[in-house]
């Protein structure tokens, strides 16, 4: 008879690990065309004409290949509309309280520029984690919103949120209306 014991080495599960993401150093360019706004944005991203079907003209799309995001961007002229347009807005960016933990509001205002808008930070698991709109307040009004063609995830996209964000900011920061 053979006597002793077995040895069994122990396993645990792995856990779960997410990716590790290198950002690139900031660097802007101007973003300037027929329409009726100019703006800096990241030269690690490209701007792309939205094709969308309901497509308006200076629909764009600022695309981050590295992170399969994007800021849709879309700009009306403003007839008499202004606070029907801002009620779009602000609905737009609440229907994600669904799945959103909380929505901060930030008011940015240039009245050198002209410049005067709202940044909604959705935090959460929401479709899209930052939305924004700005306008004169007399004939131009431009909203944006961030997504992830992925499954939210804000624990694994938090970095990357944060590092669009900035960008997002720097975007109004730099935003001109022209005539």
């Amino acid at each position: 008879m053979f006597g002793g014991t077995a040895c069994k080495k122990q396993t645990f599960p792995k856990p779960r690990g997410y990716f590790r993401i290198d950002l690139p150093q900031k660097k802007y360019q101007l973003f300037d065309s027929v329409c009726p706004y100019c703006f800096e944005y990241p030269v690690y991203s490209r701007i792309e004409a939205d094709t969308d079907f309901n497509t308006e003209p200076c629909w764009i799309n600022i695309f981050y290949p590295a992170y399969n995001a994007n800021i849709h961007i879309s700009y009306k002229k403003i007839y008499n509309n202004l606070d029907e347009m801002i009620e779009d807005a602000h609905a737009l960016a609440y229907k994600h309280t669904i799945k959103a933990d909380a929505i901060n509001e930030e008011m940015f205002q240039n009245p050198e520029k002209k410049v005067f808008g709202i940044l909604y930070d959705i935090h959460g698991d929401a479709a899209s984690s930052t939305q924004f709109w700005l306008t004169d307040s007399t004939n131009h009004y431009l909203r944006g919103a961030l997504y992830f063609m992925v499954e939210p995830a804000e624990d694994s996209l938090a970095p990357v949120i944060a590092f669009i964000k900035d960008d997002i900011i720097h975007l109004i920061e730099t935003m001109n209306w022209k005539e």
